[in-house]
């Protein structure tokens, strides 16, 4: 099985100048018995906490960047092995779905995703003065965590209705995860199992899977690609 669908087997190849109809590139996975991996039904890890007060909603279900580090996302997912839950927190920066932080553990408590916050500041140099959004789980609303926000100059907001639609693109990465390498190479005997897998997946994703909300390039190679307009821009003015 292929992680990649008739779509973006075929896509590539006309980036690359080979003349090949899609419906040519479909029949020929079907007669060497290749398919994409298809993604399997969502699961909520979200405990929300009515008694705790929310930051308000600045996203509105709008997740569109015009450049890095101007909106983060933040999610919990889950992965079942033989020795109980695992649960893998990503950060996700909105821009190019570039994963700048991540985080994995046999608990969901607030240690989790402040690890994962600690590894995007870090990753990205300190930036504040972006959006970080998220769902209403009591880990992302606990004070620890927000007073985090706030020391690193980010502007905390929470999905206002309370469904899956409010952080919808970070449970599409969570989706991405979940049917590329959790579900396809299970079953998962421990955290360190898991842990090592992710760490895989995560440069594999960042680095070299091709993404079509930007363009069927790898999420690196997109910002890449806005640090070198920006400078060619500066050069032209």
């Amino acid at each position: 099985m292929s992680v990649y669908g008739a779509r973006k087997v075929w896509k590539p190849l006309q980036l690359d100048d080979h003349q090949v109809a899609r419906f040519t590139v479909e029949r020929l996975m079907r007669v060497m018995g290749i398919q994409g991996v298809r993604r399997g039904k969502a699961h909520k890890t979200t405990i929300p906490d009515e008694q705790q007060d929310k930051p308000l909603d600045l996203v509105n279900r709008q997740f569109t960047a015009e450049q890095p580090n101007q909106l983060w996302v933040a999610d919990i997912t889950y992965v079942a092995t033989w020795n109980g839950f695992v649960y893998v927190a990503f950060m996700i920066d909105v821009f190019s779905r570039y994963i700048v932080g991540w985080r994995i553990s046999t608990t969901m408590h607030t240690e989790l995703i402040l690890d994962a916050l600690e590894q995007a500041i870090w990753h990205r140099g300190n930036p504040g003065g972006l959006i970080h959004h998220s769902d209403r789980g009591s880990q992302y609303l606990s004070i620890r965590y927000t007073e985090r926000l706030a020391e690193a100059g980010i502007q905390a907001s929470v999905g206002s209705v309370g469904d899956s639609y409010d952080n919808a693109l970070a449970e599409t990465i969570n989706g991405l995860f979940k049917t590329e390498i959790i579900r396809r190479n299970g079953p998962w005997k421990n955290v360190d199992a898991v842990e090592y897998a992710t760490l895989e997946w995560v440069n594999w994703f960042n680095n070299q899977r091709l993404l079509s909300s930007i363009g069927y390039i790898s999420p690196a190679q997109y910002e890449t690609d806005y640090y070198d307009n920006l400078n060619e821009s500066g050069k032209v003015a």
